[in-house]
């Protein structure tokens, strides 16, 4: 079953916040370290995926407006 990009951009975004929120409490339990750094680069990525992910869905739906007007 594919998942659409909507579903794939929220779980990216979800998965973001979860790496920034254990960065943050990472830097207040021992400081800037590399962990932290590590959490915050994968946090980077996935808000950067979802972000793409969001425009593949926004691509997509207008694509299909576009044929739905064709059509008509």
């Amino acid at each position: 079953m594919r998942r659409s990009p909507l579903y794939m951009a929220v779980t990216y975004f979800i998965l973001g916040a979860v790496f920034v929120f254990f960065a943050v409490q990472n830097v207040a339990r021992s400081g800037w370290d590399f962990f932290t750094y590590f959490l915050i680069i994968l946090a980077t990525l996935d808000i950067g995926s979802g972000i793409r992910f969001i425009g593949i869905h926004r691509k997509i739906k207008q694509m299909n407006n576009d044929q739905q007007t064709k059509s008509k």
